[in-house]
């Protein structure tokens, strides 16, 4: 019997010790790549981009506050109060987007959840931030859980002609999401400099990457794709800053698109909206704000401010309602955003996830968050 019961253990152990290096086996790609030892053509851009001091990139713009290298004060007992208000009360209205052809002349879009975003100008199809995993993390064992299912499976997306990236945060830039994209989809991917260096690594053929740094443009399907500047960092290890981090005009010949990526808010907004703008949708972030880090996100006033600085017309807010990220209730930033939205007189859209807008015909807010239960 005794016998018995250590082979027991013996087949338990191992089971388990199979099991979890099954769920870590793709850890370490998940972690990405350093960018300057993945090839000399790579290196030398990256040396030579006016964003790269000192072996990172450093962002140029004041911050109010230093990095945070230890939990702030209180972390822990914010942590343990409130913790339902942090979720949905229920279930989140999820819509299935119907496929069909893009919209030939105007902009339209379909917010999945999070960032992730399918724009449609003059005809042609965006994919912003695309992330499908359950989790936002290197291990899908780890970290927050999704609050609703996307709203369509990662193969059931129409054919896209750019799938563009605004930085290597795993709650914007998933490798499971992009090795299925490397199957079901052909479009490029339009990413800051540096990150092509994580598609490479995932299997992207290089020839599916472009690399930007801030105010480099690139043509693609008739549209331009103009990498701006955000107030953020990167990282998906305990070393930050090997990639650019960026936000991202979309102009066709008549139509325009500003996405903000993450970012804290700055006085650039403005000096984008002049040289691009002004927008027909801006995509803008308004969720995981926290006075601990005021620099790499903004909350939903700046987020108002920054869309006028912009030359904005209709402000679609992202990173919101998927993920809980920071600490404030999970509707606040949306309902800071619509207070803020009708003092200052700013047309919002927000739709359910799934749910498609076109900013011809922006439907009216219904709250439709409020009546979760």
């Amino acid at each position: 019997m005794a016998g018995f019961r250590t082979a027991r253990r013996i087949l338990v152990g191992g089971a388990a010790l199979a099991a979890a290096g099954w769920a870590l086996r793709d850890v370490p790609a998940e972690l990405g790549v350093r960018p300057l030892t993945s090839g000399p053509e790579r290196a030398a851009r990256i040396r030579r981009s006016p964003q790269f001091r000192g072996g990172t990139f450093v962002n140029t713009m004041p911050e109010g506050s230093g990095p945070m290298t230890a939990p702030p004060v209180g972390l822990l007992g914010e942590l343990a109060k409130d913790k339902e208000l942090r979720h949905p009360p229920g279930p989140i209205p999820v819509r299935v987007p119907a496929a069909g052809e893009p919209s030939s002349g105007g902009v339209r879009a379909i917010w999945y959840g999070h960032a992730s975003t399918l724009v449609e100008i003059e005809g042609r199809r965006v994919l912003f931030d695309p992330v499908w995993s359950r989790r936002p993390s290197p291990s899908q064992f780890v970290g927050p859980k999704r609050h609703h299912e996307p709203p369509v499976a990662l193969g059931g997306l129409p054919q896209v002609d750019a799938v563009v990236i605004s930085h290597d945060h795993y709650d914007h830039l998933d490798l499971t999401t992009v090795r299925g994209l490397i199957r079901t989809q052909k479009a490029p991917f339009l990413v800051p400099l540096g990150i092509g260096a994580h598609l490479e690594r995932w299997g992207v053929p290089a020839y599916r990457i472009i690399e930007l740094d801030w105010d480099e443009e690139a043509q693609v399907a008739g549209l331009r794709f103009v990498a701006t500047a955000a107030r953020h960092f990167s990282g998906r290890t305990f070393s930050r800053n090997d990639t650019l981090w960026g936000s991202w005009v979309v102009a066709g010949a008549d139509r325009r698109v500003f996405y903000a990526g993450d970012s804290g808010y700055f006085e650039g907004y403005q000096g984008i909206g002049a040289a691009h703008g002004p927008f027909d949708l801006t995509l803008m972030p308004i969720g995981a704000y926290s006075p601990a880090w005021p620099d790499i996100h903004m909350n939903p006033e700046e987020a108002v401010n920054a869309h006028l600085d912009l030359g904005g017309k209709l402000l679609l807010p992202v990173h919101w309602a998927t993920f809980t990220l920071a600490l404030h209730p999970w509707a606040e930033p949306v309902e800071r955003l619509w207070r803020e939205a009708k003092a200052r007189d700013v047309p919002i859209v927000v739709p359910r996830p799934g749910e498609a807008v076109d900013t011809a015909a922006a439907p009216a807010v219904d709250g439709w968050w409020e009546t979760l239960s």
